[in-house]
């Protein structure tokens, strides 16, 4: 059937995306892990400001990989036709449907949220990161701050639907409390198919809270575009915030739009793939920059810094052979001068050269000493020096 058809290429396009985001994610924990190990084996204290938040980096990672797959296990794709999940029952497959909109909206995209919020704001502080038990407050704020809106993602879940039944006085429509629809267009094998739907008031409560963290959020991205003078890392910060002020709350406009059409159905199966695009971008966007740039930025100032280093020992190094010909050229210049004793312009351990005019000739000679300073305490009736001839440039 032609929106089969559709739902199943969305499917797998979302299925690609989500490996896609798991291998990225992967490759960050381990470089994070490598850029931890590089630091601590170094010892460079002046980097450990940027690796503080590593748990919470890693967390923030985690948070994206388990959202992801919770982004699969609601597909049309496993369930229709006979395929994976066609194999349980209503109940389950409704259960799992519930599973996920608890675990995604009433947990992963809260925690992700808030985790890109404490991190900003750990970038304002001085050396709050720096405190090793930074990560453990910060993660069980995350978990307190994220309780509200799961107990009340649990609730609209488990006690909405009683207020659906006919006893009530003011009934909600379906679309309000309702997890899980069977196709419109049904098969021989679809009479068991639960797709998963998105109530209108875990949308509207997951909205709300999107609101209200956004704003906080655009409040300290502008503290911290102030701050920053370095124009690349201004515009990383606007596009953070710009990703999740935008593209997070265009989620829920897109799943609160998709109560207007039934799962299964072609515009439904759009407006969900667009909302999972949406938040997909927010994660890969703080995957990118509060992650991966991060640790970049920290190992090419390594780097630099092992440069300035070798360099710096480099210029230390020719001072030093510049100094040492510098004194050869006074001690050749007080040995060259009239009236001075050859015995006390050198040391022992020196190498001088020396100039010496012969009797009646216009030969010069230059005389090699080599830890002989006895050699330069010569009378001038003495023979001759031992040395090579010079020859003239005239």
């Amino acid at each position: 059937m032609p929106h089969l058809k559709v739902a199943d290429a969305l499917g797998v396009l979302t299925i690609c995306l989500v490996s896609a985001l798991f291998l990225f994610g992967l490759f960050c924990i381990l470089y994070l892990i490598y850029f931890r190990n590089q630091i601590r084996t170094e010892g460079n204290i002046q980097l450990h400001y940027f690796s503080g938040p590593w748990i919470i980096r890693i967390t923030y990672i985690l948070f994206a990989i388990l959202w992801g797959f919770g982004e699969i296990l609601r597909l049309s794709l496993l369930r229709c036709g006979g395929r994976l999940l066609n194999a349980l029952s209503w109940k389950w497959q409704e259960t799992i449907c519930k599973c996920h909109i608890v675990s995604n909206l009433g947990f992963m995209e809260p925690c992700l949220f808030l985790t890109v919020v404490f991190l900003l704001h750990a970038s304002l502080q001085r050396s709050g990161t720096l405190n090793r038990k930074w990560n453990g407050k910060t993660a069980c704020y995350i978990l307190l701050f994220c309780l509200p809106v799961f107990f009340l993602q649990l609730i609209i879940i488990l006690f909405g639907p009683k207020f659906n039944k006919d006893g009530y006085k003011h009934r909600l429509p379906d679309y309000f409390t309702s997890v899980a629809a069977s196709p419109k267009t049904k098969g021989d094998n679809d009479d068991a198919i639960a797709l998963c739907a998105y109530p209108l008031l875990s949308t509207i409560c997951i909205g709300v809270f999107a609101v209200i963290v956004t704003s906080y959020l655009s409040w300290i991205g502008r503290r911290i575009v102030h701050l920053i003078i370095n124009k690349g890392l201004q515009k990383r910060v606007y596009t953070l915030i710009i990703s999740f002020s935008g593209f997070f709350p265009l989620r829920f406009v897109f799943l609160g739009l998709s109560v207007l059409s039934a799962p299964g159905e072609v515009v439904f199966e759009i407006l969900a793939f667009l909302g999972f695009l949406s938040f997909l971008c927010c994660a890969g966007v703080g995957i990118c920059t509060l992650v991966y740039f991060p640790v970049a930025d920290a190992l090419a100032l390594r780097n630099l810094q092992k440069d300035t280093e070798a360099r710096r020992i480099s210029d230390d190094h020719n001072d030093s052979v510049s100094l040492i010909t510098n004194q050869s050229h006074v001690g050749a210049s007080i040995v060259n001068s009239p009236g001075r004793n050859s015995g006390a312009s050198t040391r022992p351990g020196s190498i001088s050269f020396r100039t010496v005019e012969k009797d009646g000739t216009s030969g010069t000679y230059v005389e090699l000493s080599l830890f002989s300073p006895s050699q330069h305490s010569t009378p001038p009736d003495s023979p001759r020096f031992l040395g090579w001839p010079m020859l003239s440039h005239s």
